[in-house]
């Protein structure tokens, strides 16, 4: 049977959410880092915040904007496909953040259809701390030819493949992962906490949070490669590639990309539980100074 071709609006295309503002604490910091099992301890103190939790302060701006454009009524079959950061300055106990967002583009597939957001938090003084593109993937449904703009690339290089991995980092989803990130992090969705709600939306079960399975392997790079200090990020990007389920271990394989720059390194990398990709696409730019 063909996937259902749905009416996506373009009128919604380039449409700012209302702002939002977000005052950030050193609890809130170190709860989210508890909730990642984040071993640097200047995050898990609430001395300065993991990168990941960057999607806190914009995360209820992010799925009105997407269903802007789409059909509100697709809410349930809405999972994250990709997300990329770009890291202006760490967030800091004390911040008081504004955050909003805008869908920049839909394009639709047989097997789904995504949709762009576009996301920028500043400080109340209106100085830039990160940007964020967010693709939300509509699971089985067809918006047809699209319009708009895409998110910037970050496609892994088949010809690093063959190189030998600058890092390869074991981690454990814990059985109860999900229900200490969903607060942690802002975000209700059932598909984390009910599991016959998963199974229902077509799920194996509960599955992790992605922006959760993100945020391990942002400690991991950090901790790697970074020497724990998130001040050297400067982007972070994946693509979501199948879910990751509570009790599974994700073995995340890095590898040192080409020199773009004398000012930053990069890495790509991959993540995998079992023979499973799980996350593709990843990259990671830090700076060298």
């Amino acid at each position: 049977m063909s996937t259902p071709t749905v009416v996506f609006d373009t009128a919604g295309l380039g449409e700012w959410t209302d702002p939002e503002t977000f005052e950030v604490t050193g609890d809130r910091i170190a709860e989210y880092a508890a909730a990642t099992n984040d071993p640097i301890e200047r995050h898990l103190r609430g001395e300065v915040a993991p990168p990941v939790f960057a999607v806190v302060p914009v995360f209820t701006s992010m799925a009105p904007a997407a269903l802007s454009v789409a059909p509100v009524e697709l809410l349930m079959k809405l999972v994250h496909g990709e997300q990329d950061f770009v890291f202006h300055r760490p967030i800091l106990p004390g911040d008081r953040l504004v955050a909003r967002a805008k869908p920049v583009g839909y394009a639709g597939r047989e097997n789904g259809s995504t949709v762009v957001v576009y996301a920028e938090t500043r400080t109340d003084a209106g100085e830039l701390v990160n940007e964020q593109w967010m693709t939300a993937f509509f699971r089985k449904v067809d918006a047809g030819p699209g319009s708009g703009e895409g998110a910037p690339e970050h496609r892994f290089d088949e010809s690093l493949r063959s190189a030998a991995p600058a890092a390869v980092v074991t981690q454990h989803v814990d059985e109860d992962q999900t229900f200490r990130y969903s607060p942690a992090s802002g975000d209700p969705m059932p598909i984390h906490l009910d599991d016959e709600i998963a199974r229902m939306s077509g799920l194996p079960g509960i599955i992790n949070h992605g922006l959760c399975t993100m945020a391990f392997t942002s400690w991991a790079a950090l901790t790697e490669f970074g020497d724990s200090r998130v001040e050297r990020l400067r982007r972070l990007a994946v693509r979501f590639a199948k879910p990751v389920l509570p009790g599974q271990d994700v073995e995340t394989t890095f590898r040192r990309a080409a020199t773009v720059d004398s000012a930053t390194t990069s890495y790509v990398y991959e993540s995998a539980v079992g023979e499973d990709l799980v996350v593709k696409d990843g990259l990671v730019v830090l700076d060298d100074h």
